[in-house]
């Protein structure tokens, strides 16, 4: 009751948390209105509708007080429209490195291969995605995306997850997973993701980094690239010390940590709990800022290819994002597989 009232206030204050709100509402569902058999299994017969219907008071009652000046001014559908505003297009100006980024330059690629080859008119190749405004635009040979396509895929790729938490839900860490999941599938396929949100994936990640080694092999690589993704959000000169520094720091304190946790020696050809491919990717973000930092201003590049810096770090950390994405489900998926067999 608690955790619904705390979270219905969360919701309230940033919408950015509806992200993870399915895995609340599948929890409390399976946990407080349904209960378990000794096997973990669902006990049917055990739903409480008095408990369901505390919750939703408890729920309506949040939002009431929250929406309700609005509601009674008729207010509601100007802050529906600022909530999800869908008129902004698919990114935003720099893209959130996720796999729309992927998909725009994709179709950037195919664009200009197009044109090159003849298939494609130079006059139909349209700057806007990469202009740095935040806007609609559309693809030039893919398919161009509707919001209804990003909540497709983004309930798509958060339903494995919810389906594993309501079969057999073991505790606060198949919740964990679940909320890890459900924000890692809104920031991969969502409309207009604000870069910020991947630090939805990182929080719960990092208190699952604690207890197993592959979880803190992600949360490793996570805390790293996702971090380093914010950096065009500090974008003056005077801002480039301190975030190179706090990210070097905190880094090097996540990877001595999470080796002392586990004693784990320090390698000359890996990081802690990395494979050399993986270090090699943590590694290439130091010659990747030398570049957006230094070497792109002293090509005399910052007017004529303004959005490349930006382009470089979105792409470069959708490919690790990605990769911790698919090789977090894979292991939640597989230790649950393991689990039936046992």
């Amino acid at each position: 009751m608690a955790a619904a009232f705390w979270f219905a206030v969360l919701l309230n204050f940033k919408h950015i948390f509806l992200y993870i709100a399915p895995a609340y509402f599948i929890y409390l569902l399976r946990c407080y209105v349904f209960t378990s058999n000794e096997d973990g299994s669902l006990r049917w017969r055990s739903f409480s509708p008095l408990r369901l219907i505390g919750l939703g008071i408890i729920v309506v009652g949040v939002f009431t007080l929250s929406f309700g000046p609005f509601i009674i001014l008729g207010q509601v559908p100007q802050v529906l429209s600022r909530l999800f505003p869908f008129k902004r297009g698919l990114c935003h100006a720099y893209w959130a490195p996720n796999f729309w980024a992927i998909y725009n330059i994709a179709d950037k690629t195919l664009a200009v291969a197009g044109t090159r080859l003849r298939l494609i008119e130079a006059g139909n190749q349209s700057a806007s995605m990469t202009g740095g405004l935040v806007q609609e635009f559309e693809h030039i040979v893919l398919p161009s995306i509707p919001p209804l396509v990003t909540f497709i895929l983004s309930a798509v790729s958060m339903l494995p997850a919810l389906y594993t938490l309501w079969s057999r839900p073991r505790g606060g860490q198949t919740f964990l997973r679940a909320l890890t999941l459900c924000a890692f599938g809104s920031f991969m396929f969502g409309w207009h993701v604000h870069e910020k949100a991947v630090l939805m994936i990182i929080i719960p990640l990092s208190l699952l980094a604690i207890d197993k080694k592959k979880d803190a092999q992600i949360y490793l690589i996570m805390s790293t690239i996702g971090h380093y993704s914010l950096f065009p959000l500090l974008f003056t000169q005077f801002e480039t010390p301190i975030k190179i520094c706090l990210l070097a720091f905190t880094s090097l304190y996540a990877f001595t940590g999470i080796a002392n946790i586990f004693r784990l020696p320090w390698s000359y050809t890996s990081l802690p709990l990395l494979s050399t491919l993986e270090s090699l990717y943590i590694v290439g973000i130091v010659p990747l800022e030398l570049y957006n930092s230094v070497i792109h201003h002293c090509l005399g590049l910052t007017y004529k290819l303004s959005f490349l810096p930006l382009l470089l770090t979105s792409i470069y950390c959708a490919i690790g994002i990605t990769y911790c994405w698919l090789k977090f489900y894979w292991i939640t998926l597989h230790d649950k597989s393991k689990q039936k067999q046992s």
